[in-house]
């Protein structure tokens, strides 16, 4: 486990963590900017993604804004309260933000809404194939890594690079401007909440990582870490392609898809 990790520094400053978290992060910073930049995310902020490319979007990320808190609530059953101040660090956190990821469903289902995207669009699961694998990954993860493993892949990975592309869309405001005025406020809610208030999860969720690890954790622990925080990354990237792909499509992505079974649940 190697020595214990407090952090001394401030919470958002890559120096208050550990040598070998900060050589992680630069190592998953080529991959997290494929995200980040993603041109899907130049043309929303623009207001130039077409019907089809906004439809699947929308339907592709809901499932993962769905489970959101589930997968935190697989990783809640694998804490031992008074173990590690890791542990103790993660029961309160993943505790707190469960509910608050439950909010965040409400509002992506507002924001599909006010896309043109209705409940039963998103309720049917009708989802693109090449897009199910974010999800699957972090149910797996999840269910079957370590703590400091999953919550690496999800609160740190996938809450951080959507922080970060979330406040890239709301620092113009033309996606805004293109909601009609009735519907402003509650279709830019779930990203506005992502751009301003998710900030500081990530850097939480890095801590408890750092907590759970230590100062001087073994090569195969930190080479996980890393492992799961680039394939949240590529599978993030994945989707990202295939929602800009249909930019041509003609047709919504509903029309040509399989219906997959339901998700495995603990």
């Amino acid at each position: 486990m190697g020595d214990a990790f407090v952090r001394q520094g401030d919470l958002q400053d890559i120096e208050s963590y550990p040598e070998w978290a900060q050589e992680m992060v630069a190592a998953c910073a080529a991959s997290r900017e494929r995200v980040t930049s993603h041109e899907l995310f130049h043309r929303m902020r623009e207001a130039r993604l077409d019907e089809a490319q906004t439809h699947a979007f929308l339907v592709s990320g809901w499932p993962v804004v769905e489970q959101f808190p589930q997968y935190m609530a697989l990783n809640l059953l694998k804490v031992q309260y008074g173990r590690t101040r890791g542990h103790d660090l993660a029961r309160r956190f993943l505790i707190r933000n469960i509910r608050v990821e439950q909010n965040h469903v409400d509002h992506w289902i507002e924001w599909s809404a006010a896309s043109g995207v209705s409940r039963d669009e998103l309720f049917e699961g009708k989802v693109p194939l090449e897009t199910h694998a974010l999800g699957h990954w972090c149910w797996h993860t999840c269910e079957r890594d370590a703590l400091a493993a999953a919550m690496a892949a999800t609160n740190y990975a996938i809450e951080g690079a959507t922080g970060d592309w979330s406040a890239f869309v709301c620092s113009s405001d033309v996606y805004e401007n293109s909601f009609e005025p009735d519907v402003r406020a509650k279709a830019m809610k779930w990203l506005k909440l992502h751009a301003r208030y998710d900030d500081s999860h990530p850097w939480e969720a890095l801590e408890i990582v750092c907590a759970i690890m230590g100062t001087d954790p073994t090569q195969r622990g930190v080479a996980l870490i890393r492992n799961n925080v680039l394939k949240s990354y590529e599978y993030m990237r994945l989707t990202l392609d295939h929602v800009l792909s249909m930019r041509h499509a003609g047709a919504r992505p509903d029309k040509a898809v399989v219906q997959m079974p339901a998700l495995k649940r603990a």
